[in-house]
């Protein structure tokens, strides 16, 4: 099975945070699946980083070993994914997670988060 990661979600996992849900850890842990990182969540870090908004334990250039040590994929930001941005109703403010959420609808793919807001659109959230 194919997911996507939410960027609180990668967080939690890389740093074995207690707050990642107990399914989402199960499903991120199981070899068979596919785990992916949009390239839109290592933006919103990258951003919260330099505003001094997020404190990572690790420099920020770590975070690309984590993705081959953990076998995450990257998920490009395509026009297909930008296309259904634009049709996706505003029960969701937050630009990234948005383009989280077209990008799960897009790819057909379930999403890993614990954002509520999420569950108001059309996608499998797992938690």
């Amino acid at each position: 099975m194919r997911c996507l990661l939410d960027s609180h979600a990668f967080l939690w996992f890389v740093h074995g945070d207690k707050r990642l849900g107990e399914r989402a850890r199960l499903t991120i842990s199981e070899i068979e699946n596919e785990i992916l990182l949009s390239i839109a969540s290592l933006w919103e870090l990258a951003i919260k980083v330099s505003l001094d908004k997020l404190e990572l334990d690790r420099p920020f250039s770590d975070l690309a070993r984590q993705l081959i040590v953990n076998e995450l994929g990257l998920l490009r930001i395509e026009f297909k994914h930008l296309l259904l941005l634009t049709e996706l109703p505003f029960h969701h403010r937050d630009p990234f997670d948005r383009l989280l959420i077209a990008q799960a609808i897009s790819e057909g793919i379930p999403i890993l988060s614990g954002d509520p807001a999420f569950r108001d659109y059309p996608v499998q959230v797992i938690w």
